[in-house]
């Protein structure tokens, strides 16, 4: 199923936007906006930005810097395009591991949860070296384990209690699949990056329901390609018992749920 980890296509960029988003993705794209507060002027460009989350809290809070926001998915740049707040941004389809941008070319380079992604992160990191100006900024943030999200521990326990011979889930295997700090060091390095600094940092987000998050992993991110692989007519039922799963620890109701991830940030 691996393969179908990056495809981002159809009806997922909505769903994602409405019912992943302002749960899981704001509190941490404003974490990386405030680590930002010193880039006042100049360029930035955004890889993975997907539907534009984290572009609209830099947007908002860094009025004066331009900003360019790459994705290799161009129906979630076409999603975020849509939106009012964003008509400055510079949108542009790019594969992280090929920038087509010059050398040198910018002040900051940032990237919400999309280095998981990447098929070859050093080759990344080497993309991200290469188009910073000396003294430029990469920042980056990479979920923790499902252990410390544990709204991805109880959507796992929903899907293997229906799909019991099910090895792996999307959410568990790339989403929290790079959390390694040694790992993480190592391929800065090889991307010519010689330091870093890597916090955990420890967030709260705020779900209106379970169901809504439930559709929003099972059929608003690559799980939904992996459930109807394995269950093609079952991806109602599928987010349903997730949905379950979900509200069994947390209620049925609005909730708030622990969240962890990696905050990374480098320079050239």
């Amino acid at each position: 199923m691996a393969q179908q980890d990056t495809v981002f296509g159809g009806s997922i960029p909505q769903f994602y936007d409405r019912y992943i988003s302002p749960a899981l993705m704001v509190p941490y794209a404003n974490d990386l906006v405030a680590r930002l507060a010193g880039l006042q002027l100049g360029t930035l460009l955004e890889t993975a930005a997907g539907t534009g989350v984290l572009t609209e809290a830099v947007a908002t809070a860094l009025p004066n810097v331009t900003i360019v926001a790459t994705d290799l998915n161009q129906p979630m740049l076409d999603h975020a395009a849509t939106k009012p707040t964003l008509h400055r941004v510079r949108f542009r389809q790019a594969d992280a591991l090929q920038l087509p941008f010059d050398d040198q070319s910018f002040d900051a380079v940032v990237c919400q949860f999309g280095v998981m992604f990447f098929p070859d992160r050093p080759a990344a990191f080497r993309e991200a070296n290469r188009v910073l100006r000396p003294g430029g900024r990469f920042l980056f943030n990479v979920w923790d384990s499902p252990a410390t999200n544990p709204i991805v521990t109880a959507m796992v326990a929903g899907l293997s209690q229906r799909y019991p011979d099910h090895e792996s889930w999307f959410v568990e295997r790339t989403p929290c699949g790079y959390r390694n700090p040694d790992i993480i060091r190592s391929d800065l390095a090889a991307g010519g990056f010689a330091d870093c600094s890597i916090d955990t940092v420890a967030l709260k987000g705020h779900v209106a329901s379970s169901m809504g998050l439930a559709i929003g992993f099972c059929q608003g991110s690559p799980m939904r390609a992996e459930i109807e692989a394995l269950d093609p007519t079952g991806l109602d039922a599928a987010t349903a018992a997730t949905a379950e799963a979900i509200a069994e620890r947390f209620g049925r109701g609005a909730f708030e749920t622990d969240l962890c991830a990696l905050v990374v940030e480098t320079t050239r």
